[in-house]
């Protein structure tokens, strides 16, 4: 059985707009295209995808800490998708039943709505198709508070990576991916500083129309903009010492130091999209359960018109 690894950031905005250094947004596709070659050369027979949402598939009516999807869709945000993700519906409830006999407590959807947590990495190392590879999507929110530990975050990793263990399919070809952060502010608002009508939406504002998702992506594109234009009031500037150091911690395994970060210190430090920097705790952990690893930083660009310090990685498992 092969099992590879690919993190990295994520942002909406690389498709409505292009910062001043046109060479980072250079570097970026450049490296997403030559590792949608690698994952083309590989042929994945399973990807487990681990992203987080942005209040387009999971809501304050009924907020998981984790759920894995049995089956699931584009929620279509950002024009990543929409149509079916290509879950394989026995295999995920597999999934779903090792981690709880592993100890942890995982939610599970026949209807989940991935958003472009889950979809653009996709998009991107997929060649835009969706439902190319038998994908199983596991939400970890890092967007409504309160968030799980990090700690529990990743225990759910290595119940995940105990699953891909038990697989033990001389075939198999296993691609975890983790997506989100790295230092990354969106507007996002907030349970308890927003008026009552924004308050409904984060409680049950799913399939909104298209006026209403036109608006709301307006709003961030405005302040990616303001925020490249020096304008500091508008989101926590991105910090890319943070990142590097973060991504020094992924790079040596150095779980207990995740363990360690708070939902406190990662909002102070990488703003509010920094707490999706869980999804790739995870998938790393659940990397770790298969051996020792090597990383490989192949990106990493601080782009205030994304609203993202951007990053990409890949590893290996040593032989």
């Amino acid at each position: 059985m092969a099992v590879k690894l690919i993190c990295a950031s994520h942002s909406p905005l690389m498709e409505f707009a292009s910062p001043q250094d046109s060479s980072k947004e250079q570097k970026v596709r450049a490296t997403f295209a030559k590792l949608a070659e690698e994952v083309k050369t590989y042929n994945p027979t399973l990807i487990i995808s681990f992203g987080p949402d942005h209040f387009n598939g999971f809501f304050y009516d009924l907020m998981p800490s984790f759920c894995v999807g049995i089956r699931a869709t584009a929620a279509g945000d950002w024009d990543y998708g929409p149509g079916e993700i290509n879950v394989p519906e026995e295999t995920a409830l597999n999934l779903v039943r090792k981690v709880l006999d592993e100890g942890v407590d995982v939610a599970y959807s026949y209807r989940m709505q991935a958003d472009h947590g889950v979809t653009q990495p996709l998009h991107f190392l997929c060649d835009g198709q969706l439902n190319r590879y038998p994908t199983i999507p596991v939400f970890v929110n890092g967007a409504a508070a309160p968030m799980p530990t990090t700690k529990r975050t990743i225990a759910l990793g290595r119940a995940v990576g105990q699953f891909i263990k038990s697989l033990n399919l001389e075939n198999e070809r296993v691609l975890v991916i983790g997506t989100g952060g790295l230092s990354h502010d969106p507007p996002t608002p907030q349970m308890g500083s927003v008026p009552p009508e924004v308050e409904e939406f984060l409680i049950c504002g799913r399939n909104p129309t298209p006026e209403s998702r036109a608006a709301r992506q307006a709003k961030i594109i405005s302040v990616g903009q303001r925020l490249a234009a020096g304008d500091k009031t508008v989101s926590v500037p991105l910090n890319p010492e943070w990142d590097l150091a973060l991504l020094e911690k992924f790079k040596n395994a150095d779980f207990a130091a995740l363990e360690a970060m708070t939902e406190a210190e990662i909002r102070k430090e990488g703003g509010r999209g920094g707490q999706e920097v869980r999804s790739w705790m995870a998938a790393f952990a659940a990397f770790a359960e298969l051996g020792e690893y090597e990383m490989t930083t192949l990106c990493y660009e601080a782009i205030s018109e994304w609203i993202a310090g951007f990053g990409i990685v890949s590893a290996e498992l040593k032989n």
